[in-house]
């Protein structure tokens, strides 16, 4: 395969971990552009790649205001910022690949697909759980048809107290009217996978999920505003010193490039990340449960929390003849007729979210270099299926669990795009 070229479009963490492997494999892809608001990431991005200065843009209208550069763009801005970047990125004869969700608003995803197809280009979403070993293995499992007809499935993600603080609460997306809904933000991966496995139309969702205790009114007596200036910080789960100076401080990079211990009490300071966990301006859920049902009449139960220790899924599939377990690595296949548990282990990978940062991009630079039109395995059209789930399932829990009809919904939606 011959080296690729790429610009990236927003390099924080989620596009330089998929700028990763144009680090590791040179000889197959290499950056000639990027663009970037923080000065000192976009400084750090081009070193790192070998950028010049000629080619390093201050916002994504810059970038793609220029004739093509490149063979591909990756687009990885915040969630309300993939709309406009990718129209223009397809229209100027760039394959994209793009980071999820792909947008917050319904519409915009309908029109995005409808570009992509019109414009002869590849469109590919990050749902990276596609891409990886584990979930890969329990996709042939199923296509092999080792446990008979999938009846139903149950899928847990544990979002984890650290991660759900991080993120949801003190992050870029905690507040769903500035990002997405937790449903999108975090769970299109799951509607994604429970799509994929079951490979039938979903037909219906019903959701239920609040904001139970992450809200003023669970402030512990005599906490403040901020963690570096509170006198029950030391008792807090939730503590930010105790995260970003522990376990956590790798994280840090979200607000700070040098990890000193000055930059990161500054960041504490003068940042979101150093917020009351109780205090911020967060809305999201930090719990949510979805029921769906598929043609033919399998189901699924899907369930987010962020009160775990570890951040992890677990999943269970359950079929007319056997079962198949999924964690941590471990998948178990149990046969009903011989009771044989058959089990296979994942090695630990190197790339993150499983080994789904680095082997999306491999897919991705292999489609590109043999397109003959074909979509691929994450493209437009399977991620609007997949997101169409998701605002359905917001809809639901917005109106008491109300069940929401995909079909009547996407029609609706369409109607309101045309």
């Amino acid at each position: 395969m011959k080296q690729l070229t790429a610009i990236l479009v927003g390099t924080g963490a989620r596009g330089v971990a998929y700028a990763q492997y144009a680090l590791d494999y040179p000889h197959q892809l290499k950056f000639v552009a990027a663009a970037e608001s923080n000065p000192e990431r976009l400084a750090k991005f081009a070193e790192q790649h070998g950028i010049p200065a000629e080619r390093q843009y201050t916002s994504w209208e810059q970038i793609l205001t220029e004739p093509q550069l490149a063979d591909i763009a990756i687009i990885a801005t915040q969630d309300r910022m993939h709309y406009e970047p990718t129209l223009k990125a397809l229209k100027n004869n760039y394959h994209v690949l793009l980071e999820k969700p792909m947008s917050p608003a319904p519409s915009e995803c309908i029109e995005m697909e409808r570009v992509a197809k019109e414009s002869g280009r590849l469109l590919t979403i990050c749902h990276v759980l596609r891409y990886t070993p584990f979930w890969s293995a329990i996709k042939r499992l199923l296509t092999e048809g080792r446990i008979g007809e999938l009846v139903s499935i149950q899928l847990n993600e544990n979002v984890g107290y650290w991660h759900m603080a991080h993120s949801f609460v003190r992050g870029n997306w905690n507040h769903s009217d500035k990002s997405s809904p937790m449903i999108l933000a975090k769970s299109c991966h799951d509607m994604d996978v429970l799509s994929w496995l079951t490979d039938r139309p979903c037909l219906r969702v019903s959701s239920y999920g609040s904001l139970m205790h992450f809200h003023s009114g669970n402030a512990p007596e005599g906490s403040s505003d901020r963690c570096l200036d509170c006198a029950v910080e030391a008792s807090c789960p939730y503590s930010a010193l105790h995260f970003y100076f522990g376990e956590g401080k790798t994280w840090a990079r979200h607000f700070t490039e040098e990890l000193t211990r000055e930059n990161i009490v500054r960041g504490l300071k003068e940042t979101n990340y150093g917020r009351c966990v109780y205090k911020s301006d967060n809305n999201v859920v930090d719990h949510q449960v979805v029921n769906m049902e598929f043609a033919g009449g399998a189901t699924a139960t899907f369930s987010m929390c962020g009160f775990t220790r570890n951040q992890e899924r677990r999943i269970q599939i359950m079929g007319t003849k056997g079962e198949i377990r999924g964690e941590e690595g471990k998948i178990t296949v149990m046969d009903f007729l011989t009771h044989e548990n058959h089990e296979i282990h994942i090695p630990e990978q190197t790339s993150g979210h499983g080994g789904g940062d680095s082997g999306i991009v491999r897919s991705f630079l292999k489609e590109v270099s043999g397109y003959n039109g074909s979509e691929s395995l994450t493209s437009a059209s399977a991620s609007v299926r997949s997101h169409l789930m998701a605002f359905a399932a917001e809809e639901s829990r917005l109106n008491h669990g109300r069940s929401i009809e995909l079909d009547d919904f996407y029609k609706k939606l369409t109607v309101q795009v045309l």
